[in-house]
């Protein structure tokens, strides 16, 4: 059941220029996810009865990315009132108010909406709650011009405002509710008789208080209200998210000795006791238990870590890596859908890809798992207790037993069975006198060249 009596609508048909992309502008990410569902999520949360999502130029790209909600189109960009008035044919039959949110202001939470929500209910005239806040530059926002009791009057365009008109600081967000039984009656009569002939929604202040309702005004943070217009929005944008969350991994439990060196994702999830060194970056679907310690510069993407691991420095964790308790992953390492059981160590300049390793497994500096034949993948599986020797290269499909060893520098094309010894390398021969002799033939021809060229 909708947790309140109101529907959605959610702008996004503008077409982005100034982000200069063939991305649709809000399907660019911030903490690896696209600003339109950070705020779709926010407006799951609120269980509307109905969320419309209004596209307009590459309505293909958004509607791909559209969850939980109904997609409209404005064919014609006639502003932000006409845009609300094309959602008509996909609200009928819904019923309460309609809460209007922008796809480019993506950090909206859901407490507000419902403060909004209680605001409009605190009063049965209120046919109207506009989204204010106070910027620390105010700029060319538009102003808010309130009454004495605080009830919204008009909302007067930087352009269009007077000198006092522009020292209030409290701006517009462009964000309302509106009262769903008199909405598309107070739509129809805006007029387009502007420079821009465009149907603006903001006319809607007056529509209301000339139908006698009352306008309320709520006030949000500048930092709830940031919308994204630019790459430096999203810049900043970006900066905001990571701040968030490293915040919340600080009083999480989490120790960053440079906290902002470290970047999360929207889905990062750390356990407690966790010692987290500069530079750090987390890409989507990561998972980190107690007790890890993941040191400086490394890469972990789609990986689960777990109790008590140490990654690092410089290691690469990609999508399908599975570090067991106290495993090691050192130095110049990297992991790619493989499962490190317990206490596993593999301390630096290896890849292991497509693999299992059993617990207590030590491999040895510069060891590869072979996995690709450049048709298709192969998967590697080492016993526990293995010793890989140095710079040892294991050709898939390959299994290496329950505490084999693997001499170094071998080149493993067969099955190791349980505690047997491999070795896989050219035999090795020693020429006495061989170097010294090398050595004066090699020169005396190198001296017989500069010879020739000098013409002697």
């Amino acid at each position: 059941m909708p947790k309140h009596q109101i529907s959605v609508v959610v702008l996004a048909a503008g077409k982005g220029t100034r982000m200069k992309s063939k991305l649709h502008k809000v399907l660019h990410a911030i903490g690896g996810k696209p600003m339109l569902h950070h705020l779709l999520d926010s407006v799951e949360e609120l269980s509307p009865q109905k969320t419309v999502l209004v596209v307009g130029a590459d309505r293909e790209q958004v509607e791909a990315q559209a969850r939980n909600c109904e997609v409209v189109t404005q064919t014609e960009q006639l502003g932000t009132g006409h845009a609300v008035m094309v959602t008509k044919p996909a609200l009928q039959g819904t019923a309460g108010d309609v809460l209007v949110l922008y796809g480019d202001v993506p950090f909206i939470p859901t407490a507000l909406m419902e403060q909004m929500i209680t605001a409009k209910a605190a009063t049965a005239n209120t046919g109207l709650v506009v989204l204010g806040f106070r910027p620390k530059d105010p700029a060319k926002y538009g102003r808010l011009v309130t009454t004495p009791d605080g009830a919204l009057e008009r909302i007067v365009e930087f352009k269009d405002a007077t000198d006092s008109e522009r020292q209030i600081d409290l701006c517009n967000s462009g964000m309302m509710l509106i009262d769903g039984s008199k909405m598309f009656p107070w739509l129809a009569s805006l007029s387009n008789n502007n420079a821009s002939g465009e149907y603006y929604l903001t006319d809607l202040v007056a529509a209301a208080r000339a139908d006698d309702y009352n306008v309320s005004v709520v006030e949000a943070s500048e930092k709830d209200v940031l919308g994204i217009n630019s790459r430096e929005d999203l810049a900043l944008a970006e900066a905001t998210f990571q701040n968030k969350m490293r915040q919340r991994a600080l009083s999480g439990g989490v120790t960053m000795t440079d906290p902002s060196t470290v970047y999360f994702s929207h889905d990062t999830h750390i356990g407690t006791d966790v010692i987290i060194e500069p530079g750090v970056v987390f890409g989507p679907n990561v998972t980190i238990e107690d007790g890890v310690t993941i040191k400086a510069y490394s890469h972990i993407d789609g990986a689960y870590i777990r109790t008590g691991a140490t990654i690092g420095p410089f290691a690469r964790l990609r999508p399908g890596a599975d570090v067991g308790e106290n495993a090691k992953v050192g130095n110049f390492v990297e992991v790619k859908k493989a499962k490190l059981e317990q206490g596993v160590k593999v301390s630096h300049l290896s890849y292991i890809g497509d693999a299992t390793i059993g617990a207590e497994a030590n491999i040895g500096a510069g060891t590869i798992t072979c996995n690709y034949d450049g048709f298709l993948k192969f998967e590697t599986h080492i016993g526990a207790g293995a010793f890989i020797g140095s710079n040892s290269a294991l050709v898939a499909p390959v299994t290496i037993g329950d505490g084999a060893l693997v001499g170094a520098g071998s080149v493993i094309t067969k099955d190791v069975e349980s505690d047997a010894l491999a070795v896989a390398r050219g035999q090795q021969r020693n020429r006495a006198g061989f170097a010294a002799t090398f050595r004066e033939t090699q020169a005396a021809k190198k001296a017989a060249q500069s010879d020739k060229k000098k013409g002697r």
